[in-house]
């Protein structure tokens, strides 16, 4: 949720004097503060992060980072996604401190005070600044809807469900298993 509403932009030079460690984003010149994500939430993003990480190593064609990771859209859009993926083509993007482009593939995991903005506001964002593929994981139906924005930015091109997999064209040959994925933090 924004913390100043009616107030006037704010920019990275604002965003860059906030205390380290706080889950802040800037967005559209507005400050969103989130409180830490459940351990559901949490044993998701480490689920996937893993699986990635995973097939990463076996063929390095990119770079995976988790949150809290700054990527730099704008001035007055620094975000931190929950999961994103730059390929090797684009890795000049990334500096010591933010990644400072659209990554190619970036995973949000859906929680109820953050899906209009993941669904709508981010997702519509993402396209426009040229993000590849955007996967917006939602933990109550244990389903994936999958954005290829070069296709249909405003609809998801796969809605796929556990104990169904997931694929992407970015990760050849990765077949990302859902039941791996949503398995329950006391599993």
């Amino acid at each position: 949720m924004s913390v100043r509403p009616h107030a006037p932009p704010l920019t990275e030079e604002d965003y860059y004097r906030l205390p380290e460690g706080n889950l802040y984003q800037l967005i559209e010149g507005d400050l969103y503060m989130a409180p830490a994500p459940d351990l559901y939430h949490q044993s998701i993003l480490k689920n996937l992060g893993f699986i990635l990480h995973s097939y990463l190593e076996q063929d390095p064609i990119g770079i995976l980072f988790l949150a809290p990771a700054d990527v730099y859209f704008s001035r007055t859009s620094i975000w931190q996604p929950d999961l994103f993926v730059a390929l090797n083509a684009k890795r000049n993007i990334l500096k010591t401190r933010r990644c400072e482009g659209a990554p190619d593939f970036i995973a949000e995991i859906l929680s109820p005070s953050s899906q209009d903005l993941d669904l709508n506001t981010k997702r519509a964002v993402y396209a426009r600044e040229g993000v590849t593929e955007y996967w917006a994981l939602d933990p109550e139906a244990s389903e994936v809807l999958v954005y290829r924005f070069g296709e249909n930015p405003n609809e998801p091109g796969d809605r796929v469900h556990s104990p169904h997999q997931a694929t992407s064209p970015l990760f050849p040959g990765l077949a990302v298993d859902l039941d791996a994925v949503f398995r329950p933090v006391s599993s």
